[in-house]
């Protein structure tokens, strides 16, 4: 499975939608993803993983490690999903507690203006 990745810029937000599969061989490509926005000058992300597949530690280390990078330049980092089998993954870890997690980009948005 090949792991898409495409952003748009809504106001102050950087909005990254991921869709397939994030895991040690596509973790990677999300890492430059995120750190691309960051270099841009983003530092509000909502992370949309409505199209995610299945994630594994690799992909949330990502996530950790982006969270870190924009709350250090006073951001944000927040995720979209819906999908049961992926919040349980936020749940067991305890990253629920850690992300803002909503249901919509417009709810995420929202909750950070």
């Amino acid at each position: 499975m090949e792991l898409s990745l495409s952003s748009h810029t809504d106001g102050p937000f950087e909005v990254i939608e991921v869709g397939g599969e994030i895991d040690v061989y596509t973790a990677p490509r999300l890492r430059e993803g995120i750190v691309a926005a960051i270099e841009a000058g983003h530092t509000r992300l909502v992370i949309d993983v409505e199209k995610v597949e299945f994630l594994d530690s690799t992909g949330l280390g990502v996530l950790v490690g982006a969270l870190k990078k924009v709350r250090a330049d006073g951001g944000t980092l927040d995720i979209v999903c819906t999908q049961e089998r992926i919040l349980k993954i936020f749940d067991i870890t305890g990253l629920d507690k850690v992300f803002g997690l909503h249901t919509t980009v417009a709810e995420a948005m929202g909750a950070r203006d």
